[in-house]
């Protein structure tokens, strides 16, 4: 067995470099990088030069996403894939009817017996397929034991990681990733990591993107600055695993878990340069827009990431937090307003309370309005803002919930809707809106 380097991933600090999209370049040890070329005919330190595309060769520069790995033994060193139980899994959407009706769920319960991410995964709701690459999938997890010898890929998407609870040490093949509640990870399609857990235990919201890559939208009239700044998204410099040991490898391809086994740690890129890479985002630092006059500007304000499609404007996955933020707008119902969208919204609450809803909507939890069911306020939300006093700002200040909305209608997977966390009562919460009209009385 080789010991770990002083450098590997298990004893090296996260460390990060600033950007989104940008073109990296990090090595672990000096000199690792090649200069002047990608595949020189030797690499440094007896290295193996491997390229790890995240997009078609032809795909335009700026849509573009690539990366050379200097790695120890090449990808490809692995005995043969066996398909294994996927559990709580789900990538076909198509066995249960979809409902047009409101649904919400308490928060799912941490597991009783040792259970690490890949088995803590429950699928929830999806549309298309990682065959057609278009659509993706909402999962919850809840895991209480590190990943041990054990790495993960997903073949069939880009995976956002929305971390609810506890810290999470994301040792990836291109460096190590250190979040917590209220900062998210995404992961490109087909990148090795494991999930160690620092607290002992660990919950989230999973998100796939089957299609297009997330990045940043375009801010239009808003201007050059606001939402999500570039700066402030974070990807990981280079930190090895140098291990001859035996290693599990369980890869997701087309809905299914596959395992293969390793004589070695996967976690064995000693140096790498490219914008195909992970990263993360601190949510706290997303510099909210509103009105300071009155009415609601559309709720694309919230946007954090989205994944475009084949029809301009209208998007494969869009990523949107409502986070702390001031509400001074004038003769104005301030919470967010009744609505139906020709878009799907699946909603989770990372931290503190939703103000749309009094009571019922806890962190961990989920809801699923889908596309054109009414939603909106509870009645007591509606009661209490429409008597609210506007003379007075509402500082919103602890709370965080998202929304992964998406053109195709989520569907739900039958452990969702048979599962004990579903509130079939949800539906009363606007059962008390009672009738104010009057004819007499503009």
């Amino acid at each position: 067995m080789t010991k770990p380097a002083a450098n590997a991933a298990p004893a090296a600090p996260a460390s990060y470099q600033s950007g989104f999209g940008n073109s990296f370049a990090t090595e672990a040890l000096p000199g690792a990088l090649p200069v002047g070329r990608n595949s020189p005919q030797r690499a440094p330190y007896g290295l193996y030069a491997e390229q790890f595309s995240g997009t078609a060769f032809t795909a335009p520069r700026a849509d573009s996403r690539r990366s050379w790995l200097y790695r120890i033994r090449p990808s490809a060193t692995h005995r043969p894939f066996e398909r294994i139980a996927a559990g709580r899994i789900v990538s076909d959407f198509t066995a249960l009817a979809s409902t047009p009706n409101q649904l919400r769920w308490n928060p799912l319960p941490m597991p009783q017996t040792p259970t690490d991410f890949i088995d803590g995964i429950v699928t929830m709701a999806g549309n298309g397929s990682p065959a057609a690459q278009t659509g993706g999938a909402v999962h919850l997890y809840a895991a209480n034991r590190s990943m041990r010898a054990r790495s993960f890929y997903n073949a069939d998407a880009e995976m956002l990681f929305v971390p609810q609870t506890g810290r999470h040490r994301f040792v990836t093949e291109l460096g190590v990733i250190d979040a917590e509640p209220q900062e998210i990870v995404v992961m490109p399609r087909g990148l090795r990591f494991r999930l160690e857990l620092p607290d002992g235990s660990a919950r989230g919201y999973l998100c796939e993107n089957y299609g297009a890559n997330f990045r940043l939208p375009d801010l239009g009239p808003i201007g050059s600055n606001g939402l999500a700044n570039a700066r402030d998204f974070l990807t990981p410099v280079a930190a090895y695993e140098d291990i001859d040991e035996p290693h599990e490898l369980v890869a997701k391809f087309m809905g299914e878990l596959w395992s293969a086994g390793m004589d070695h740690s996967p976690i064995d890129v000693v140096a790498w340069h490219g914008n195909c890479a992970p990263y993360k985002y601190d949510l706290r630092r997303f510099n909210a827009i509103g009105s300071i006059s009155y009415d609601h500007p559309d709720p694309s304000i919230f946007l954090v990431l989205h994944s475009a499609s084949d029809t301009a404007g209208v998007s494969n996955i869009d990523f949107a937090i409502f986070p702390p933020r001031t509400l001074v707008a004038q003769d104005t119902f301030r919470p967010p307003w009744f609505h139906r969208n020709v878009a799907s919204e699946f909603m989770g609450l990372v931290h503190g309370a939703y103000d749309a809803k009094a009571e019922g909507f806890s962190p961990g939890g989920a809801s699923l309005h889908n596309s054109m069911s009414g939603h909106g306020p509870d009645a007591a939300t509606f009661e209490k803002a429409s008597h609210a006093d506007l003379s007075k700002p509402d500082v919103i200040s602890d709370t965080m919930a998202f929304m992964f909305e998406t053109r195709l209608v989520w569907r739900p997977t039958a452990h969702a809707m048979a599962s004990a966390e579903l509130q079939p009562e949800y539906f009363r919460c606007w059962q008390g809106l009672v009738k104010h009209f009057d004819p007499q009385r503009r």
